[in-house]
């Protein structure tokens, strides 16, 4: 991989973003400062490389056939001081365990992607925040100004992108080791499923598909087979490709086939709020051979789904553009269905993955953020029958969610409700599933697709 210069084409290929409206962007106080360190960035190496991010669109290819699920997982934002080796395998343990249940459910390969390893900045819906009488800038994620609601901690800084930039290094590192040898294998992730289960209040309810599980290994021992869909470590990172003057100094030139990559991620994605198709970060976008997701929320009209299709894939490659629908558990039915039509009948091959989080965030009393459970389960149900009413494939889903024992959704099996949200609410913006309910929710899934295939 090589590093774009400004005197090359390539550098101007990508740089076309610069200039436009750019939403969401930090205002930094010392542009000669920002300017170091977005040299300094330039000349860093990648952090993934070009053939890692093919082969991730070749899986998304196949989720975008109706071959494979897509499943989408990790923290709401990443903060550094969780950058651990616990922190990242208790992710990674969470995520194996639900890609195992929704393969042997779906009968199909599982792509396994984490919202990890460059998750450090976060849109927000106002600019500043207000505390009796004192008004300070949002906080925007540890990529851009500190938690604390201090002067000193709120001002954008641009040193922060070198330590997002080391702090996607190191856990892009621990990834690497974890995956490496036999940890991703389906029997080995199951005795934790089961450890699970002997635990869960729903363990009569769960232990039909541990059943099936064990049948299905049986069956795979005894005949000596051992698919390679089924014990495979692959596993990708991605974000949201939020902040450009991180972004576009870690672009880079692959000389063998002449494409540029954002090397910051496997996967990046669009979020509603900076989707503007005249706007820098779809412009950006539309300039690097990664695969790319959008986020479409219910004000999302076919339009716009076909014009960002246009923007993003003008080839029409499949695996290169993943639309993640944020809906709300209450309009899936109402909007969902023409937006798969009107894109369906375009010829486009795009993968459909539902967020279910996103649009089913509520105040509790206590004035915490939070999202019920059922809500979270209702929107994925709903996504799915959509996508089984019209004949196409239900690519899989994307959630926030931690390994920890966090308490900051009501509901799943454990039945949590808003007086625990004071016992462990830790995350930095919006609330996440813990380890308990990511599984329920992997395993009730289970249970709703063999109903639909008449297991």
């Amino acid at each position: 991989m090589e590093t774009l210069k400004p005197e090359t084409p390539e550098f101007e290929l990508v740089n076309t973003w610069a200039g436009l409206p750019a939403a969401q962007q930090p205002e930094y106080p010392d542009p000669a400062a920002l300017h170091r360190v977005t040299r300094e960035l330039a000349t860093a190496p990648p952090l993934v490389f070009s053939g890692e991010c093919d082969r991730l669109k070749d899986r998304l290819a196949a989720v975008a056939r109706g071959e494979a699920l897509l499943l989408q997982g990790g923290d709401c934002a990443e903060t550094f001081d969780r950058v651990s080796a616990e922190t990242v395998h208790s992710k990674l343990n969470t995520l194996m365990q639900m890609s195992a249940v929704l393969t042997y459910a779906a009968a199909m390969p599982v792509v396994k992607v984490g919202r990890i390893a460059g998750q450090y900045a976060k849109p927000r819906s106002q600019p500043t925040e207000t505390r009796d009488g004192l008004t300070l800038p949002t906080y925007r994620g540890d990529a851009v100004n500190g938690l604390p609601f201090t002067s000193e901690a709120r001002v954008p800084d641009p040193e922060r992108l070198l330590r997002m930039y080391q702090a996607s290094s190191n856990t892009l590192n621990l990834v690497r080791a974890f995956t490496a040898g036999g940890y991703a294998a389906l029997s080995q992730v199951h005795e934790w499923n089961r450890d699970f289960i002997a635990g869960s209040p729903l363990r009569e309810q769960y232990e039909a598909i541990a059943n099936g599980i064990d049948r299905a290994l049986k069956f795979m021992h005894a005949t000596g087979a051992s698919p390679r869909a089924f014990d495979d470590s692959e596993f990708y990172v991605s974000h949201e490709g939020l902040l450009l003057d991180y972004e576009a100094p870690l672009t880079r030139h692959d000389p063998d086939t002449g494409r540029v990559y954002a090397t910051s991620g496997h996967m990046l994605w669009i979020g509603e709020r900076t989707r503007d198709l005249d706007g820098a970060h779809v412009e950006y976008f539309s300039r690097v051979a990664n695969p790319i997701g959008v986020k479409l929320g219910p004000g999302t009209t076919p339009d716009t789904a076909l014009r960002l299709i246009d923007r993003l894939d003008p080839d029409r490659e499949p695996g290169r553009l993943t639309f993640v629908v944020r809906l709300g558990v209450g309009r899936v039915h109402e909007v969902l269905p023409e937006l798969v039509e009107k894109v369906t009948a375009s010829g486009a091959r795009v993968a459909w993955v539902c967020d279910p989080m996103h649009g089913n965030t509520v105040g509790a009393p206590s004035g915490h953020k939070t999202r019920h459970f059922d809500d979270i389960l209702g929107e994925v149900r709903a996504f799915f029958e959509v996508h089984g009413a019209l004949g196409t494939h239900a690519g899989g889903i994307h959630v926030e969610l931690t390994g920890d024992d966090v308490t900051e959704c009501v509901g799943g099996g454990h039945d949590l409700g808003f007086p625990d949200l004071f016992a462990r609410y830790e995350s930095a913006c919006d609330p996440r599933l813990n380890r308990s309910q990511s599984l329920d929710l992997a395993f009730l899934v289970a249970e709703f697709l063999h109903a639909e295939e008449g297991v």
